[in-house]
């Protein structure tokens, strides 16, 4: 396979996953979508309960000062969230969210750009997202990202019975993101060590769990603000792992 097949495979697979959903979906009475939705935070949630248990693993405790290691994800949320908020950056999704509304002509319902955010998040956050691309441009193999396709697949067949056409959008910022980690791995090989990888997936944990709460109806958190964290997490404990 060639380099970047994998991110393909992914793209492919969260359109066909979503196209399905909505033609089952269209076929569903409003309170079984309504429940489906309610379902996903749930399994949204238990993913962000699986991308948490890093916070405890000897690797990233052993690489940070006592005493730092839930500190650096506090100050990771908020040097990110203060970041995202200056940037204006939930807004600026939401926009590129309804500008691709209007292209694809999609309903005007207000479930486009919600389904587009959710998913996109969804399927970025998360380590096979970074380590199955990385993995895919040193050409190790593509089985982590085949395994994530899988995952997506039926989520965004989920998603989509109840959310839309935004569900399928969300493979343009996929495509876009694995691809960058795709070429950062063909030129960079590993650039980031395994504790590094942990904090960004603890972060990435927490904002899952913002985006089951909202899915849930529980709390509104503008986790597109947060997406800087995703950055500053990999390198605020690189550079206190200098003190370690």
């Amino acid at each position: 396979m060639f380099t970047g097949s994998g991110t393909l495979i992914n793209v492919l697979t969260i359109i066909g996953g979503a196209s399905l959903g909505v033609l089952i979906g269209g076929r569903l009475p409003e309170r079984m979508r309504v429940l489906i939705t309610d379902v996903l935070g749930l399994i949204t949630i238990l993913g962000a309960a699986t991308a948490l248990v890093p916070i405890a693993s000897k690797r990233y405790v052993d690489a940070l000062p006592q005493g730092w290691p839930l500190l650096a994800i506090l100050a990771s949320l908020l040097i990110g969230g203060v970041i995202g908020s200056a940037a204006n950056l939930e807004n600026k999704l939401e926009g590129f969210g309804q500008y691709l509304r209007v292209k694809f002509k999609a309903d005007g319902q207000g479930t486009f750009v919600e389904g587009f955010l959710s998913s996109s998040l969804l399927f970025v956050i998360g380590p096979l997202a970074i380590l199955g691309s990385i993995s895919d441009g040193m050409g190790t193999g593509t089985d982590q990202l085949i395994l994530k396709s899988s995952l997506d697949f039926f989520a965004a067949m989920a998603f989509a019975a109840s959310l839309g056409w935004g569900v399928a959008a969300s493979a343009i910022p996929v495509g876009i993101y694995q691809g960058l980690w795709t070429v950062i791995g063909f030129g960079l090989g590993n650039v980031l060590a395994g504790y590094q990888v942990d904090a960004m997936t603890i972060v990435g944990g927490l904002m899952l769990v913002s985006i089951g709460l909202g899915l849930l109806k529980i709390k509104t958190i503008a986790v597109g603000n947060l997406l800087p964290a995703l950055v500053i997490a990999p390198i605020l404990v690189g550079v206190l792992n200098q003190f370690a």
